[in-house]
Formats: structure tokens, sequence, C-alpha cells
């Protein structure tokens, strides 16, 4: 089946068009700034040279148009008509608590995916539109939506339970959610087959490392807690968010500098983490650099990261009662192997044991063992394929729809 995979943003829509017989991708790409001027695609398909076209793309119909006529392309496409394209599979960031699974769309679906919006204001407006402008260029593809939050709608109720009033729960659902489920979901299943396939019995904490970070702790291949919360900005140091701070920080903050509600948000996600600790800015890369040219800020936004996953990890082996695996993926848990070592120095108690040769490897897209072979817990690195994921979940519902 060939399924189109679309990842919308507010002024952009990401693409992937997989075979799921084959798991190929047959062609992928962005189409960029919409709405806004300089609006463009850029695309490759697979065995052909990147196409880049610019054009105007004043909404995400006009891009989702654009995509299709792209594909169809007899030059630079890949597919004679878009007949060929069976099924649509959306990412969505959050459904709340009504979603545990991937599902068809319907009037009903996108009325809970739109009650969801006061839960993800930047991400899930953005997934409507990607929806209707998909509705708009293929009325009759099926399409199925795939939220970050499924996974771990297997959490107990005294895991994603707040210590607030319980009103607040149930008047406005505030409790744990998580994100990047799909991508825990992918790596912690490739994990289990790499462990012989059986999830029963199986305790893997999964490190999904990136400009956006969290942490999953799965017992028998479901997901039992996990770092992020109510939003994204809760857990571990990332990219521009402070991670989990002491609650009175917040007022205390305000009163000081004279933040409004809106400022203070925007402070603690877009001018903190990496960005406000180092200095540097807020990509890995740069602060990795600096560190390396002795900045201690720099060093000290490196030893904070590595020391909370640390912490997770030994929390959530306590919590599963143990510990089998330890699965790092995403940007920085794949290509960093400073992170990977640091994060991991000092759980040898819980047998943990790095190969110091293998962590230090090359770009690979296959999972790669950076344990040492008398290691009581396995680590892997493991590419996170979260597009692979959406696809065969697609492929999945609208099969058992037939």
């Amino acid at each position: 089946m060939k399924v189109l995979v679309i990842n919308a943003g507010s002024s952009s829509l990401k693409y992937q068009l997989l075979d799921t017989e084959s798991e190929a991708v047959l062609a992928k790409g962005n189409c960029e700034r919409i709405g806004i001027d300089g609006s463009r695609i850029i695309h490759k398909t697979t065995g052909k040279g990147e196409y880049v076209k610019e054009t105007a793309l004043p909404d995400h119909s006009a891009a989702m148009k654009l995509l299709v006529d792209t594909l169809v392309d007899g030059e630079v496409g890949c597919i004679a008509s878009v007949d060929e394209i069976e099924a649509v599979g959306h990412r969505v960031v959050h459904g709340g608590q009504y979603f545990a699974d991937s599902v068809l769309l319907s009037d009903e679906v996108l009325e809970a995916v739109e009650k969801c919006i006061v839960f993800a204001p930047l991400h899930n407006p953005a997934h409507i539109m990607g929806i209707k402008g998909c509705l708009a260029a293929m009325p009759d593809t099926p399409q199925v939506l795939v939220f970050d939050t499924a996974f771990h709608q297997t959490m107990s109720k005294e895991v994603y339970t707040y210590g607030i009033s319980y009103d607040m729960y149930e008047e406005y659902g505030i409790r744990r959610y998580g994100m990047h489920g799909t991508s825990h979901r992918f790596v912690s299943g490739e994990m289990i087959k790499i462990m012989g396939g059986d999830a029963e019995g199986k305790k893997i904490i999964t490190c999904h490392i990136g400009n956006g970070s969290s942490i999953s702790a799965v017992k028998d291949g479901k997901c039992v807690d996990t770092s992020m919360g109510f939003t994204p900005l809760d857990g571990i140091l990332m990219g521009t968010r402070c991670g989990s701070i002491d609650p009175a920080i917040v007022p205390f903050i305000m009163e000081k500098k004279g933040f409004t509600a809106k400022e203070m948000d925007n402070y603690m996600n877009k001018q903190c983490g990496f960005a406000g600790i180092s200095g540097v800015g807020s990509d890995s890369r740069d602060v990795e650099r600096a560190m390396k040219e002795g900045n201690e800020r720099a060093k000290l936004t490196f030893d904070m990261l590595c020391y909370q996953i640390k912490k997770y990890i030994g929390a959530y082996s306590a919590a599963m009662g143990g510990l089998d695996a330890i699965v790092f993926t995403a940007g920085i848990g794949e290509h960093t192997p400073y992170i990977r070592e640091n994060a991991l120095a000092g759980l040898e108690y819980l047998g943990v044991k790095l190969d110091k040769e293998r962590n230090i490897f090359g770009h690979s897209s296959d999972p790669v063992k950076l344990s040492a072979d008398d290691s009581r817990v396995l680590v892997y690195m493991i590419p996170t394929n979260e597009e692979l994921v959406i696809a065969r979940d697609t492929a999945r519902l609208v099969s058992e729809r037939k």
C-alpha cells in the first residue's frame, strides 16, 4: 500500500510517500513558508535529484495541491496518478484522553482533536489545517490520525495524576500526557525485536534526546511513565525549554521581571534550556563545540543534561523493578557520544557497562549496540522512524476497514 505521511506545521507541510510492503521511502519533501512570502516546495524522489519550486502557497490546501502535483509530475515525481495513494496518515501531537490508539478520520474524531487545541495550541491547529487541506485535495482518500500522546495512555492513574486539587483534573483535564510517543513506541518495539521479539517481562528505558527531549519507561511493551507532562515543557533540559523546575520559580520571576503569563510561558519555552544556560545557543552541536573550546557554561549545560538523563534512568529502573535495556534516539541521542557516555557513567551498579569504542561510531541508519558484551543491561542507539510507524498504522486501519 502506498501511504502519504503528513506532518503539518503552522507554516510548513512535511511529507513522505512510503510503500508499506517494502517499507521504502518513495519520495519526501517539505512545503515551506505557507502563507508567507517566499513559499516553496523542496522535493526529493528516491533515485532522482532534489527539486525546488518557489510559488505562492496561501494556505495548506494550496500546499497539498502542489504536493500532489509534484508527486505525479513525469520528471520529478514517482507515481502516475494520485489514485495510487491509497491512504494518508497524519501526525497529530495531542490526542488528550480521547485517543489511546491511531484512528480513521471522521467528523467526531476531528471534533475531539479540536478540543485538544488547549493542550497543544502551537501544534494541533496546524495539524487541523493540514487535515483539511488534504481533504480538499484528496476528498475520497481515507485518512488516519496518529497521536504522539497515544502510546503514553497506558500509564496508571497514580503516575499521570498531579498533586493539585482533583477538581482541576476533572474540570480541565490537567494531568501528565507525555509526548514523542510515536518515537518511543518505534524504538522500544525495535529493541524488543533485538531481544527476541517477546515484550513480556522486558523492561526498557527509551531516551529521545534532541532539541525537544523525553524519556520513557516501557514495561511489557507498554509505557508506564514518561518525563514530559501536561505540556512538552516538563522533564529534562532541552534546546530552549527549561524542563522540570520548582513551580514557585514561576510567580517569583513574574514578580521580579514584571512578566505577564504569556511572557513567562514564552520565557520558559524559548529562552531557557541549552540557550539560556550556555549563552551559546540552542543547537547542541554549537554547545559541544564551545565546550571543547573551554566554555564553562557550555560544559555545565551538557553536565546538567547528562545528570538528568542518569537520574531518570535510575528512577525508572526503580519504578519498573529492574532494567533490561536502554535506547538512545533522536538528534542528540543518535549523534552525540559524549552525552551517552556521561549519562551512563556511574550506572554500573545497575548492570550497565558501555563499550567506549562502540559508543564512538559514525552515522548509521541501523541499530548500533553500544554496551559491552558482558553488560547485563543492553545499550543501543536506534534511529527513530516516526513516519514508518504512521504509515504502518495507516495501512493497518485502512486494511481492517475494507
